[in-house]
């Protein structure tokens, strides 16, 4: 095995978080020219015109368990997942949706704890801690934005509980997908994850809503797109899964606290939004978190019997 490098690993996963967190931004741009449906569906497109080199560069190698593994996993991380979450943000305030993102991290570490073997140590958990009550803060300093044109006038049981059943989802795709990086590269998994994810949205999302519309689409809408399968789907998946094969998923799941956190600066700096109070002091719990989840924590690996 190469050696790991924890530096790389946790600026990878920052980074990626970064980029997702304007995910929600141009998501908004596109949702008001088209449905959920139409909206994934061209984000994924977007994204695979971009990992197409990579699948004839990099071969896989899945034997016909781990091609289920890949087909289940592609299936969990890209359809059901994000037709559900832009479901759910449809229905909620993008306040409320914040504060379900924040939860993540806790979700992440728990499960890594229980499925993936991981000990994360007390300074880890402590940083985890941290850092959701900042992204809390955050989204409960950004309430005013819910009166927003492009959101519900309100937060919706419904909406919340999608983005939350979206959360739960994207978890199992992390975990399966690190399980796979154990024997095959991050490009790999990425790649083919994401292709075959993207022809799951070209079968379901027709069926379910109907042929998504061509014309009588900005080029406002189409550079949102563009720039949410570029950066916001292939750059991060490839990012966040690169990094996932130098750090423990609990320590990186600290780092997805970066989304709220980015998704609040895109309010202040682009749409004109005011940053209260609690929403500063939330953004600097964040980064303090970050720093230390990454220069203080270890986390330990619980031995387990090689399989047959």
């Amino acid at each position: 095995m190469s050696p790991k490098n924890r530096t790389l690993g946790f600026a990878s996963c920052a980074l990626a978080s970064s980029l997702w967190g304007c995910g929600f931004f141009f998501g908004k741009i596109a949702l008001v020219e088209m449905g959920v449906g139409a909206m994934v569906l061209y984000r994924f497109l977007f994204a695979t015109l971009v990992l197409l080199p990579l699948l004839f560069t990099h071969r896989p190698s899945f034997d016909r368990r781990e091609w289920g593994t890949l087909l289940f996993c592609a299936f969990l991380g890209v359809p059901l997942q994000f037709l559900i979450q832009f479901s759910g943000l449809a229905l909620t305030t993008v306040s409320h949706a914040s504060l379900m993102v924040g939860t993540m991290p806790v979700l992440l570490a728990v499960a890594a704890t229980l499925f993936a073997r991981e000990r994360m140590d007390a300074t880890g958990w402590f940083a985890l801690v941290v850092s959701t009550i900042g992204a809390a803060l955050i989204a409960l300093g950004a309430r005013h934005s819910s009166a927003h044109p492009a959101g519900p006038a309100g937060p919706t049981l419904a909406g919340d509980l999608l983005v939350v059943l979206s959360l739960v989802i994207a978890l199992g795709w992390v975990l399966i997908n690190k399980r796979l990086m154990e024997r095959h590269s991050a490009i790999v998994v990425s790649a083919y994850g994401i292709t075959c994810g993207t022809a799951m949205l070209l079968i379901c999302v027709p069926l379910l809503y109907g042929l998504p519309p061509v014309h009588h689409i900005s080029l406002r809408a189409w550079l949102a797109l563009a720039a949410s399968g570029l950066l916001c789907t292939a750059s991060t998946t490839l990012l966040w899964n690169w990094g996932l094969t130098q750090v423990a998923a609990s320590q990186a799941g600290v780092l997805l606290n970066m989304e709220p956190l980015i998704g609040s600066l895109l309010g202040v700096f682009i749409l004109g939004e005011a940053l209260g109070p609690s929403a500063r002091t939330g953004g600097a719990l964040i980064l303090a978190a970050a720093l230390l989840i990454t220069t203080r924590s270890r986390t330990r690996i619980r031995e387990q019997l090689p399989s047959t």
